[in-house]
């Protein structure tokens, strides 16, 4: 009896020993505890996004030797020939001329450049012209000297004459006497019914298709002696089709 007790007395710790070994491997089947919520090394993984190359420019820098080469080419796959010059009088809308090429290739290129965005109609003569293009803006001049220095040709032999709403290009203003013409200026006729004495001095290079009552209302906005509107009109251009 005493023996048996003893024996009891053994063997109840030892299997309550081996039971508590046996619920710990069976709770991770690896006999240790998980520990939850326990922070993890992040994993570094490697950027799959590439850097995006600097846009090309749209063109070489232009000047007198290489422009007309330029237009030439650009006119070729740049077809566009119809413009809209938004202002906040309105819209007004111009028909380009197939055979004046290069003039008409130069605007819709300067548009597409974004560089008549902020010019302003710079020149009003009342009765006559309204003049736009240019700006006092350092944004503007920097476009300028991206763009390039040039001057273009006249074409005044298309049989185009200076009617009312015609758009046509000023010769640049240093000494010309082949009437060179600035490429970043234009001027809309507003005289009625035209300004015929400028024909054959000036390419005539489009047409107003709709808004005259626009370039009417510019025409007749306040200036000062230097024939500068009080009051800035600034310019927006957009190509049609």
């Amino acid at each position: 009896m005493r023996y048996n007790t003893i024996l009891k007395n053994r063997i109840t710790p030892c299997l309550a020993a081996l039971f508590t070994l046996l619920l710990i491997a069976c709770e991770d089947g690896s006999g240790a505890k998980t520990i939850k919520n326990t922070p993890k090394t992040p994993v570094k993984r490697q950027s799959t996004t590439t850097k995006k190359a600097p846009p090309k420019p749209f063109a070489p820098r232009l000047d007198d030797k290489n422009a007309i080469p330029f237009l030439q080419q650009f006119s070729a796959k740049n077809p566009e020939s119809k413009v809209r010059l938004k202002t906040r009088f309105g819209n007004i809308d111009i028909q380009l001329y197939e055979n004046t090429p290069y003039h008409r290739a130069n605007f819709v290129f300067l548009i597409k450049e974004k560089y008549f965005d902020g010019t302003m109609f710079h020149r009003v003569v009342p009765g006559f012209i309204i003049q736009g293009g240019n700006s006092d803006s350092n944004k503007v001049m920097q476009r300028r000297t991206r763009i390039g220095r040039y001057l273009l040709p006249p074409d005044t032999r298309k049989g185009h004459r200076h009617h009312r709403g015609v758009i046509s290009m000023p010769s640049s203003a240093i000494d010309n006497p082949h009437k060179l013409a600035s490429p970043y200026e234009f001027f809309i006729v507003q005289q009625a019914p035209g300004a015929y004495h400028l024909d054959g001095n000036y390419t005539a290079f489009g047409e107003v298709i709709a808004g005259m009552d626009v370039v009417d209302k510019i025409n007749a906005v306040p200036i000062d002696k230097r024939e500068m509107p009080l009051h800035n009109v600034i310019i927006r251009a957009e190509l049609l089709e």
